[in-house]
């Protein structure tokens, strides 16, 4: 079983800016893809970026730009910096991973969520 923790949401001014990050723990072998997902009150949650093994990201459009999501494979863990924030970006920030487990099955995890809130 595959855990992840984020921290680092809260709430901040509209231009100003924020770091996630998301540790992820357990029986891992390896992690292939982690990347970070969002959730606005009543709305799906969707795409924010990701990140591969190799360092490869990809980036929802609408933080392109402002966001910057990085990892530290050492520490099986993935950030998420953001910057410029916009009061759109208000959601629940979630951490998600998938690899492999010691045991040699697939894992594909969620983390709690984090609350990342921008004033206008």
């Amino acid at each position: 079983q595959v855990q992840l923790v984020e921290s680092g949401g809260g709430l901040v001014q509209a231009g100003g800016s924020l770091r996630l990050s998301c540790a992820a723990s357990g029986s891992i072998f390896t992690i292939n893809d982690m990347g970070w997902y969002r959730q606005a009150p009543g709305k799906q949650r969707g795409l924010v970026a990701t990140i591969s093994s190799g360092g490869s990201t990809n980036y929802a459009d609408s933080v392109k730009g402002r966001f910057t999501i990085s990892r530290d494979n050492a520490k099986n863990m993935v950030y998420l910096q953001m910057n410029s924030l916009k009061p759109e970006d208000t959601a629940v920030y979630y951490c998600h991973a998938e690899g492999v487990t010691n045991w040699a099955s697939n894992f594909n995890s969620w983390g709690q969520g984090t609350q990342v809130t921008v004033s206008s």
